[in-house]
């Protein structure tokens, strides 16, 4: 299982960024994906997740409202991120499990990318 996340950069304060993980298995009806991030000094904290099977979402309260989650093709997953605060910058991950749950724990997650740069600035 191979996953690798792309679509980071530098954006300012109420911009957009789209991010996209490959996986290297086909994502519906599988494995639960999700994305987490991880900021300098702190630790890893779910973002998002949509389930295997039938596309339930679930969001932090942080990014309700400004991220979305969706699966558009067979083994790719996007998070697409608006109105982006400087809070926001991170390096960001998606992350795989297998089953139908949507758990914001990352060690539920067995999969991991190797993560991509978001900065946002103020």
């Amino acid at each position: 299982v191979q996953l690798q996340a792309s679509g980071g950069g530098l954006v300012q304060a109420g911009g957009s960024l789209r991010l996209s993980c490959a996986a290297s298995f086909h994502t519906f009806g599988y494995r639960t994906m999700g994305w987490f991030r991880q900021a300098p000094g702190k630790e890893r904290e779910f973002v998002t997740g949509i389930s295997a099977s039938d596309r339930r979402a679930a969001y932090a309260d942080s990014v309700k409202g400004r991220f979305a989650i969706s699966r558009e093709d067979a083994n790719k997953v996007y998070l697409q991120m608006n109105n982006l605060k400087p809070e926001d910058s991170a390096v960001y991950y998606c992350a795989a499990r297998d089953g139908n749950i949507i758990y914001s724990i990352a060690q539920n997650y067995p999969w991991w990318g190797q993560g991509t740069q978001v900065t946002v600035s103020s």
